[in-house]
């Protein structure tokens, strides 16, 4: 059965022992862990990797049927989790086990999972999806962190905060927490204070780079290259990234010239487009031509013989080049 996190409520009615949290978000996941598991759980918690028991199995499932009349109640958590841990999920639901809790921890679980299909089919488990928080999302959060501590800021500061925090809320709990630390020897913040203070979640992605420039977007393109310290050995990646983006990109815009129903393109696209890549794929299809993808596909082959030409200024090669095409035409 599956649980959206804006029904989350519902689990403090749901007498349920088996529980699947997945996705990306993992701020938000341990959130929810802490305050609809743990919180308030009067037995034991015990918390394993999955790697710990499938190495260990026998003697784990054997814990979990040989309890002694003097034993707690128990919540399992078991993190790093793949389709590997199925098999004790299935032998816990067959056996019916009671006073104990199984909560699997997992990352992102592919609509073909037979551990995530198992807990979305199954009525008796639940099973919780997490996603990326959007910026409107993140923006609350800091907002009310900022508003509880009596913190005036600025909403362009409230903004580079949240741009920062790359979509996880574990992440923006840490810069707030470094800011509100800050303001105990200040009365007042800017942005310097923010850049400095602040670290960047993680590396803008190459995908997301050649996503930019494929739309055109100058200075969203231009951010992530000054953002970023590629190095020189990933140049040819960025290229075979753009090199296959922009294939797919030529099929898509074909297509389009004939229908014209690009919702039905992105929907059908092999393999498929994340929901959250669909509008920057849209924008991809409607600000190029035909011809100028062919030509763009020509230059990419181009730029790949000259920077194994030139390896040592090879990084310069690809930034002119990344510039040039987010600005083309535009």
């Amino acid at each position: 059965m599956i649980i959206k996190t804006y029904e989350l409520q519902k689990l403090k009615s749901i007498n349920l022992n088996m529980f699947l949290l997945y996705g990306v978000n993992e701020g938000f996941k341990k959130q929810v862990i802490k305050d609809y598991f743990t919180k308030d759980f009067g037995g034991e918690v015990q918390k394993y990797e999955e790697i710990e028991v499938l190495n260990n199995y026998e003697n784990f499932i054997s814990s979990l049927l040989n309890k002694s009349f003097f034993d707690n109640k128990k919540l399992i958590i078991i993190t790093r989790s793949s389709d590997k841990i199925l098999k004790l999920c299935k032998e816990f639901f067959e056996k019916n086990i009671t006073d104990t809790k199984i909560l699997i921890d997992s990352g992102i679980l592919e609509k073909r999972s037979k551990l995530r299909a198992f807990f979305e089919k199954e009525k008796n488990t639940i099973c919780i999806p997490f996603y990326e928080d959007d910026e409107k999302i993140l923006g609350q959060i800091a907002n009310n962190f900022f508003r509880e501590k009596n913190i005036s800021i600025s909403r362009e500061i409230l903004n580079l905060v949240v741009e920062r925090c790359r979509g996880d809320r574990n992440n923006l709990y840490t810069e707030l927490q470094k800011i509100s630390s800050l303001m105990l020897t200040k009365k007042k913040i800017n942005t310097e204070d923010v850049i400095l203070l602040t670290n960047l979640a993680e590396n803008y992605s190459i995908s997301e780079l050649v996503d930019n420039c494929l739309s055109k977007n100058i200075s969203k393109t231009n951010k992530i290259l000054n953002e970023n310290n590629f190095s020189s050995e990933e140049c040819i990646l960025i290229l075979r990234t753009f090199l296959s983006k922009t294939k797919r990109l030529l099929t898509m815009r074909k297509d389009y010239q004939s229908s014209e129903d690009i919702d039905r393109i992105l929907a059908s696209c092999k393999p498929p487009i994340f929901w959250k890549d669909k509008n920057i794929v849209k924008n991809q299809i409607l600000k190029w031509k035909v011809n100028e993808i062919e030509k763009l596909l020509y230059s990419i082959n181009d730029m790949e013989l000259s920077v194994k030409k030139n390896s040592i200024s090879s990084l310069n090669i690809i930034y002119d080049f990344i510039m040039s095409t987010a600005q083309a035409n535009n």
